[in-house]
């Protein structure tokens, strides 16, 4: 689970605010509200032989989000196309690549929280690196983190915010138990996700997930029911138990930077067989397929 260095990443050039640099000559400011304040929306990407799948729906939920924090001046689905597009070519990406799109409130006149100390419009950071899905196929150990993700009307998830100290918090409690992530509930003990995912479960055939009202609306996840319901598998969004989740025939997590990998061992309780179930192996082959064939073109 740990992720490593690829040598293929030791060249790459940044796109900040449009201008390209070595990775190693890439730089923000100190005065940039994503270091003041975690002060940032972001979304993950991945490439697929020279086309981003659901662009239109991860730069929406980036400007939804940018809208909800007050960001001034964020910039058009055109314009962050173009630099996606641009810093792609510069370092001849076409296939296998994972980028970070991130969109801070830009930098500030002094040191501090308020937003009235912004002033120049947000910062754009584009970095693209060569990476494949993240997660083993064969099977991800979780545990029950005691971080407990936030309800709406503490902080409502539908702001995809830099700010994760919550799922970090949650990462070093799986790092300490030995596990690959942490599984997290919402304050009444129901399921939310992990750490960095979405969770799916299937029990006699139908498969299941949690409501988001703790968690972001997922765009792998909403693909996930959509193939669903296009193929005719039972499937249901509902409230789901700790309880319910040890007794699963099966289980797997979603995500832009993982796909679709099955979860086999969940608190020391293994799950079904201990193996990747069919529908976890049904549906990881129609989203293999879908990510394929579609897709906004980005680079020839």
């Amino acid at each position: 689970m740990l992720q490593t260095f690829d040598p293929k990443n030791a060249d790459l050039l940044v796109n900040i605010n449009g201008t390209l640099a070595h990775r190693d000559e890439a730089r923000i400011s100190p005065f940039d509200s994503s270091v003041q304040g975690g002060d940032a929306v972001w979304e993950g990407l991945r490439l697929y032989d020279g086309r981003i799948f659901k662009l239109e729906e991860h730069l929406d939920r980036l400007r939804n989000s940018a809208l909800a924090l007050a960001f001034a001046d964020i910039p058009t689905h055109e314009v962050i196309t173009n630099e996606l597009r641009r810093t792609l070519e510069a370092n001849k990406m076409r296939d296998g690549v994972h980028i970070r799109l991130t969109l801070t409130r830009g930098e500030k006149l002094t040191s501090g929280m308020d937003p009235r100390l912004n002033t120049t419009g947000p910062t754009l950071i584009v970095l693209a690196e060569h990476k494949a899905p993240v997660y083993s196929t064969g099977g991800l150990t979780l545990i029950t983190s005691s971080v407990r993700r936030f309800p709406p009307d503490c902080l409502d998830p539908k702001i995809h915010s830099a700010n994760l100290i919550q799922s970090i918090l949650a990462k070093l409690e799986a790092n300490a138990a030995g596990a690959d992530d942490a599984l997290m509930l919402d304050k009444r003990g129901f399921v939310a996700e992990t750490n960095a995912t979405h969770l799916f479960f299937a029990k006699r055939g139908t498969v299941f997930t949690s409501h988001t009202v703790a968690c972001p609306e997922g765009i792998t996840r909403a693909t996930v029911l959509d193939l669903c319901n296009e193929h005719g598998i039972p499937c249901e969004v509902r409230d789901v138990s700790l309880t319910e989740v040890y007794s699963a025939d099966e289980a797997f997590c979603t995500g832009t930077m993982g796909e679709l990998a099955s979860v086999t061992m969940v608190d020391g309780r293994r799950i079904g067989t201990g193996e990747p179930g069919a529908r976890t192996l049904e549906l990881s082959e129609l989203y293999r397929a879908l990510t394929a064939r579609l897709g906004t073109r980005v680079v020839d």
